[in-house]
């Protein structure tokens, strides 16, 4: 009798181990870059460099993040205006997964936008999470 098990997808860029295809974070590891080996990690990177990249930052793609550092001085920012920016930027420019749920908070007084992402990778239909946590300290200001 046979099993139905789906098929198991795996992208040509994860069959030789020994070839990176890209950087991860942080990018200084010991005075080296660190390096992606596979898919799954370059598209966190990807997704940790567009929600940490301001708009204008990129040469050539001035669309191009999602500027959260910017929220931070707002007066009370909308966390749905958040969540809907960070959807858009991500279908753009990270067509790879599918976003499954955005957690934001702010604590205004702190000037810190938590955001906890939750997404599936649509090659294998894994499930991963991703939270960052965006601070500035005012102009003078040690920390």
């Amino acid at each position: 009798m046979p099993l139905n098990t789906p098929p198991i997808s795996i992208s040509p860029l994860d069959l030789n181990k020994n070839v990176a295809i890209g950087v991860v974070f942080p990018l200084m590891n010991g005075g080296t870059f660190g390096q992606s080996f596979t898919l799954k990690e370059q598209i966190k990177s990807n997704i940790i460099n567009v929600l940490l990249t301001e708009r204008g930052e990129r040469v050539n793609q001035p669309g191009l993040g999602a500027g959260l550092k910017k929220i931070l001085f707002e007066n009370n920012p909308s966390s749905s205006e958040i969540e809907e920016l960070i959807n858009q930027q991500l279908s753009i420019y990270v067509p790879e997964i599918e976003v499954e749920g955005i957690e934001v908070k702010f604590i205004e007084n702190e000037h810190l936008l938590y955001i906890k992402l939750i997404y599936t990778f649509l090659l294998s239909q894994e499930q991963d999470s991703i939270q960052i946590n965006i601070n500035q300290q005012p102009y003078g200001k040690n920390g």
